[in-house]
C-alpha cells in the first residue's frame, strides 16, 4: 500500500473508530539526541554550484526552482543530491518501499553515509511493516540515524495487526506526518507529492503514479531543513532503536528472502524454460534491497536512470515562501500535548534572501497565509485573493464546506476554476472517490469545471511526463498523486497535500509558493494539456452527470463513471454513505 488513502488503510481508519480495545504501549523514556541541519552550507561543492549558476544566470532573487515533471527527472534528481552531498542528507516521508528504484536510492545512501555524510531520515510508521520494514535496517549503519514519527506499536508482520494492536488509540493512529523532503547539504532539495518507491518513478508493472515534484536550490533550503528539524527533535519521533532490535529485522530479511526464494522457484516451474529465471534481491548485511523479486526489466530500468546534471539544469530564480504544518498538528501520545496543537509555519520570503529583495506581492501572500493554522488552510485563503484563474490537480479531493465557500466565492468574484482530479477508475483509493463524488454535483453547480483522469497509460503519458512512450514497463493503469494550484498565472503551489479534510484537519502537510509567471505558465500548460487528452470533462446534463471523453481518444461520452466496473460501482453506493468525509 503506497498511501493513506489507498481502500486498506481508509477501511483500517474507520475500523479502529468503531472496534474498542486496549492500546498497546510505547516506549517510555526514550533517548532523543537533539541534531540540527547543516549550520551553512558555504564551502560545499552543492553551494558553490549553486552559486555559480545563479551568477550564470544573472538572477535578481536568490533561491532557484526547476520543475520536475517526469520519472526520469523526479529520480534523477536526488541521484544527483545524493551523490553529490558532502555533509549532509535528511529525508522526510510519508512511505518508503523497498523495491527497485528504492534499492538503489538507498544503496547510494549508504555510500554517502560510508564516505562520511551524516544521514537523518524520518519516516511515518504506518507503512513500516512486511518486506517494508527492512528499510529500518538503515538506521543500523554508522553515520545513518533514522526515526519513526507517531509511531504504532507491535509486530511488524503486517498493517493490520498493528492498527488493532492501538486502536485504543484510533484518533491518533489515523493522523500520520505526509510531508516529503529531500534535502542535501542545506542548499539544494526536493519536496512534492512522491513517496519513494517503484510506483512513483514509473517502474511498476501494475500501476504508476503520476506526480509532481519540485527541485529548490539556495536559502529557501533553509527553511525545508528547519521544518524537518522541528519534526525530527519532537517527541512523536522515536529512534529505530527503541522500537526494532536487531534480532528481529534479523527475522524479518529471512523470511523476506524465503518469499524471494518461494517466487522464484514458482516463476522457473511457470515460465518458458528458454527464458532466464528472476533471481530474488535478498536483502544482506542490514541493507535493504530491492524486493519481491524485481523483474528483469525493472532492474534494468532502475538502473540505467542517470542523475541529474546539475551543471545544466535550468533553475528559475524566484521568490518563495514555504508554508508547513507543525509537528504539534499530530497530538502526542501522552500528557498535555494530548490537545492539538496546530499552527503554520510561514517561511518569510525575506529570511534568507535578504530585505532589499523581498519581493511585495509575495510577502502579501506569506502574511495571509500566516493567519491560517494548516497548510490546506492557508491554501484557502490564498484561494480567497484569486482574481483570475485557479488550476488545481488534487488527486484525492473532498471539499469540506469552507472549501465549498471559498470556491463559490470566488466564482462569484468571476474567477475560473479548473479542478483534476482521480476518476473512479484511476483512483487507487475507490472509498476516497465516495467523498468526492457527493460533492460533485454541488462543485459543477457553483461553477467549478471538472476534470477525471482517464486511467490508461497511454492517455496521459505525453501529457503528464509520466512513463509510457519514454520506456515503461507495458500499459500500466495510471493514477493522479501531483498536488498542485496555479493562481492567476504568477503563483505555484507544489506540495504534499490533497484538497480533502484529511489533509486539512488529520495529516500534516508542506508545501512550496513560488512567484514565478514562467513556472507558472509551464505547470499549466502540462495540466491544462491533460485536461484535453488524458482526462474526463465531467458536466450536469438535464439534471443528469455527463463524463465527456478526452479529445482524439476515440470514445464517446458517457453517463456512468468510466471504466469502472458494475460491482465496484455498486460497492461504493451501498458502502460510501457510512464513511464520513473526514476520515476519506
Amino acid at each position: 500500500m503506497s498511501s493513506i488513502y489507498a481502500l486498506f488503510g481508509r477501511s483500517i481508519a474507520l475500523l479502529a473508530i468503531v472496534l474498542q480495545g486496549a492500546c498497546a504501549e510505547l516506549p517510555q523514556h526514550v533517548d532523543r539526541p537533539v541534531s540540527t541541519a547543516l549550520r551553512s552550507p558555504n564551502g560545499t561543492a552543492l553551494e558553490t554550484l549553486v552559486q555559480q549558476r545563479r551568477k550564470a544566470d544573472a538572477a535578481r532573487f536568490e533561491s532557484g526552482f526547476l520543475l520536475l515533471g517526469g520519472p526520469p527527472a523526479a529520480y534523477g534528481s536526488r541521484l544527483a543530491l545524493i551523490e553529490g552531498a558532502q555533509k549532509t542528507l535528511d529525508l522526510q516521508y510519508y512511505a518508503i518501499h523497498t523495491d527497485a528504484s528504492t534499492g538503489r536510492l538507498l544503496r547510494g545512501i549508504r555510500a554517502a553515509a560510508e564516505r562520511g555524510v551524516r544521514v537523518r531520515i524520518l519516516l511515518d510508521d504506518l507503512h513500516s511493516t512486511g518486506r517494508d520494514a527492512l528499510v529500518l535496517g538503515l538506521a543500523f549503519v554508522p553515520n545513518i540515524e533514522m526515526r519513526l514519527f507517531n509511531p504504532l506499536a507491535g509486530a511488524r508482520d503486517s498493517s493490520f495487526a498493528r492498527v488493532l494492536n492501538s486502536i485504543g488509540d484510533a484518533s491518533r493512529i489515523q493522523q500520520r506526518m505526509h510531508n516529503k523532503l529531500f534535502l542535501a547539504d542545506n542548499v539544494l532539495g526536493v519536496t512534492g507529492g512522491r513517496n519513494l518507491g517503484d510506483a512513483y518513478f514509473g517502474n511498476a508493472l501494475k500501476g504508476n503514479y503520476i506526480d509532481v515534484d519540485i527541485l529548490a536550490a539556495g536559502p529557501i533550503v533553509q527553511d525545508l531543513s528547519r521544518s524537518f528539524d522541528s519534526y525530527w527533535n519532537n517527541e512523536r519521533a522515536y529512534p529505530v532503536q527503541s522500537l526494532v532490535k536487531p534480532g528481529e529485522l534479523k527475522a524479518m530479511r529471512e523470511r523476506a528472502q524465503q518469499a524471494d526464494r518461494e517466487l522464484a522457484d514458482e516463476s522457473a516451474r511457470t515460465q518458458n524454460p528458454s527464458q532466464p529465471t528472476p533471481q530474488p534481491a535478498a536483502p544482506e548485511g542490514g541493507e535493504p534491497k530491492p524486493g519481491a523479486p524485481p523483474t528483469p526489466a525493472q532492474l534494468a530500468r532502475a538502473w540505467d536512470e542517470k542523475p541529474l546534471d546539475l551543471r545544466t539544469a535550468r533553475f528559475v530564480w524566484a521568490p518563495a515562501v514555504m508554508l508547513a504544518d507543525q509537528p504539534g498538528k499530530i497530538p502526542a501520545d501522552k500528557g498535555p500535548e494530548k490537545t492539538r496543537a496546530p499552527g503554520l509555519v510561514v517561511s518569510q520570503p525575506g529570511d534568507a534572501a535578504g530585505s532589499s529583495r523581498r519581493a511585495a506581492a509575495l510577502e502579501a501572500t506569506s502574511d495571509l497565509a500566516a493567519g491560517s493554522d494548516t497548510v490546506v488552510e492557508g491554501l484557502l485563503q490564498l484561494i480567497g485573493q484569486a482574481r483570475s484563474d485557479l488550476l488545481i490537480i488534487s488527486p484525492y479531493f473532498v471539499p469540506g464546506p469552507d472549501m465549498k465557500q471559498a470556491f463559490a466565492a470566488a466564482r462569484d468574484r468571476g474567477v475560473r476554476i479548473r479542478v483534476l482530479t482521480n476518476s473512479l477508475a484511476s483512483n487507487d483509493a475507490p472509498v476516497a472517490h465516495v467523498g468526492y463524488a457527493r460533492h460533485r454535483r454541488d462543485l459543477i453547480k457553483i461553477g467549478v469545471e471538472l476534470y477525471e483522469l482517464r486511467s490508461e497509460q497511454a492517455g496521459v503519458s505525453n501529457a503528464f511526463g509520466s512513463s509510457g512512450s519514454d520506456g515503461s514497463l507495458g500499459e500500466s493503469r495510471s493514477m493522479l498523486h501531483s498536488k498542485v494550484l496555479v493562481m492567476d498565472g504568477r503563483l505555484l503551489v507544489v506540495g504534499s497535500m490533497n484538497l480533502d479534510l484529511r489533509s486539512q484537519l488529520q495529516n500534516t502537510e508542506i508545501a512550496l509558493l513560488v512567484r514565478s509567471a514562467e513556472l507558472s505558465r509551464a505547470a499549466s500548460d502540462q495540466i491544462e494539456l491533460g485536461m484535453r487528452e488524458g482526462s474526463w470533462r465531467v458536466e450536469l446534463n438535464d439534471g443528469s452527470l455527463v463524463w465527456r471523453a478526452p479529445e482524439g481518444s476515440g470514445l464517446k461520452d458517457t453517463s456512468t463513471e468510466p471504466d469502472a466496473s458494475l460491482t465496484l460501482r455498486l460497492l461504493l453506493r451501498l458502502f460510501g454513505p457510512l464513511a464520513p468525509d473526514q476520515l476519506l
